[in-house]
């Protein structure tokens, strides 16, 4: 009994020191970035299920899907690098651009989307039965995320 409360021990102590990292590293907000992840992980699993259901399973395509998954983490790092940056070149030059931080964000919304909307299309290859609401209201929610985008950048220039 002794033993087993120790290995409890060990992977509390190993669950905190991650969630203190994520935590740490990302701020808050690392619960939407390891979202993602477990967002990307769903999807390239259904994707798999669907190829070999629809026997259309290649490595070449698995390949390209993971150099995909690597390539949306690129555009992540790169659109809060790019804000960051943006932002405090305004704070230098003294124009107010804070604005701008809401495009990485508006980034990330987009891709979790984008996942989203991939694991219930894999889902609905495989012969599961999707509830039209989940579809729809992916479908909604991303022409909401674009209209304000759209609406903030029109206000800025405006000004």
């Amino acid at each position: 009994m002794e033993e087993i409360s120790k290995i409890f021990n060990k992977i509390n102590s190993m669950i905190a020191v991650i969630i203190t990292s994520l935590n740490s590293t990302f701020g808050t907000e690392w619960i939407l970035f390891a979202g993602y992840l477990v967002l990307n992980i769903l999807d390239y699993l259904t994707g798999i299920a669907k190829a070999k259901f629809t026997k259309t399973e290649s490595s070449a395509n698995g390949l390209k899907g993971i150099i995909k998954k690597v390539g949306y983490w690129f555009l992540i790092l790169v659109s809060f690098i790019i804000t960051y940056l943006l932002v405090e070149m305004g704070n230098k030059i003294n124009i107010n651009i804070e604005f701008i931080n809401l495009f990485a964000w508006f980034t990330l919304a987009c891709l979790i989307i984008n996942e989203a909307r991939s694991i219930l299309e894999n889902l609905v290859e495989l012969g599961l039965k999707v509830p039209i609401f989940l579809t729809k209201g992916l479908e909604i929610y991303q022409k909401i995320f674009e209209k304000k985008v759209n609406e903030i950048v029109e206000n800025k220039e405006e000004k």
